[in-house]
């Protein structure tokens, strides 16, 4: 399981390969990453939309560059990703955030999220979906956590996790309600998407119109 645009892909091409082969056997295609490295394919993307949906999703949780590269070392920070989806958008890509993880005491806060919209929008995304929280097996835990003390140390992080969370799976952000009504009126006042059924109807609208039309004149 890895990013479809990890730091190899650059020189050897396999996810770009594999959209050549998408578009000659006319499927369509959704990508979920973090690299604008996926700009790169535009002109692919470009013609696999002409005849069947495209969706690219680009992750963004940190509004700024320097919270981004402490929790993201090895990826690009946020302004590039924001970059990226202009791009995207400016050759009519359907594409928008996946807004998540958001990590609890780290993220989870309204001008954090205030700010990734209000550049979402300055980008013309589509679509912010988010999740206010993170998932944690037992060893993912332990990494985490071991992270948590090293990036910040002295804010007693690892100690708010354990008492609100526990050993839970999920751990959902005491916030989330709040942030999620706050997302969705200001999506709502931008004509940003949120929901993911509206998300699945919009990148698919038209394609399976026509392709029964198609069907239809046979």
């Amino acid at each position: 399981m890895s990013d479809p645009y990890n730091p190899f892909e650059k020189e050897l091409c396999l996810t770009r390969h594999a959209l050549e082969l998408t578009d000659a056997y006319e499927f369509g295609i959704a990508i979920a990453t973090k690299s604008p490295l996926i700009t790169r394919d535009i002109d692919i993307l470009c013609s696999i939309r002409e005849h069947s949906p495209v969706l690219c999703k680009i992750t963004v949780t940190a509004a700024e560059d320097k919270l981004a590269a402490k929790l993201e070392p090895g990826a690009a920070v946020s302004s590039e990703r924001f970059q990226a989806l202009a791009k995207l958008r400016d050759n009519g890509i359907f594409a928008g955030i996946l807004l998540m993880p958001v990590l609890p005491y780290i993220e989870d806060n309204e001008d954090n999220i205030r700010t990734i919209i209000e550049q979402a929008s300055q980008c013309g995304c589509n679509f912010i979906y988010p999740a206010f929280g993170v998932t944690l097996r037992q060893n993912q835990r332990d990494y985490y956590y071991e992270k948590l003390n090293r990036i910040f140390p002295g804010e007693n992080l690892v100690g708010k996790y354990r008492k609100q969370f526990g050993e839970s799976y999920e751990c959902r952000s005491p916030k989330a309600a709040k942030l999620y009504a706050m997302l969705s009126e200001e999506c709502g006042k931008r004509g940003i998407l949120y929901r993911m059924k509206d998300i699945i109807h919009a990148y698919k609208k038209n394609y399976g119109d026509n392709q029964l039309n198609f069907l239809d004149r046979i």
